[in-house]
């Protein structure tokens, strides 16, 4: 199973036993979140070489999902935020229901704005009807602080779904 980008000091790409178990307990708290504290929307991603945005806030915290594609014709694609109980990470997901992607991506951009990027991967194709997610290759695309972005002359055009969660700035008093 590839878990894409992590984001350490060492700028290894592989991901520790501690990060794996804060991956592991992160899905896990948004999937008990309340709807307040998640939501998914759908949106249409849109051929024609145009750059698009597509953004959705959930509290303090905003994903932005910026693009631009070619080929064919609109697709539906669903954009999910959340927040965990605690709201200490937030968790941006985007990616195409029917799996994979039709279109070619010349580029792509997703930001989180209120929380630094503690894991973040890409992928070709997206987990449906028995097929298993398609992880890019790490040299596709890099992950900043707060930006997963395209890797110009790397990235080979395909996207079906990005993932990124977030450490809020959240402090208790």
């Amino acid at each position: 199973m590839a878990f894409g980008h992590s984001m350490n000091p060492g700028g290894s790409s592989a991901f520790s036993v501690y990060q794996k178990l804060l991956v592991l307990v992160s899905l896990l708290a948004f999937v008990g979140a309340s709807s307040d504290s998640a939501k998914t929307v759908e949106f249409n991603v849109k051929p024609g070489g145009v750059v698009h945005t597509f953004s959705e806030k959930l509290k303090d915290y905003e994903c932005i999902f910026t693009y631009a594609s070619q080929g064919g014709t609109n697709e539906q694609w669903q954009m999910s935020v959340g927040l965990s109980d605690d709201d200490k990470l937030f968790s941006c997901s985007v990616w195409r229901p029917q799996g994979k992607s039709y279109l070619f991506f010349t580029q792509f951009k997703a930001e989180i704005k209120g929380a630094k990027i503690e894991y973040a991967s890409a992928y070709s194709q997206a987990a449906v009807g028995g097929q298993k997610d398609v992880a890019l290759k790490n040299e596709e695309y890099t992950v900043g602080d707060s930006t997963v972005t395209h890797n110009d002359g790397k990235f080979h055009a395909e996207l079906s779904k990005l993932t990124i969660i977030g450490r809020t700035r959240h402090d208790e008093l």
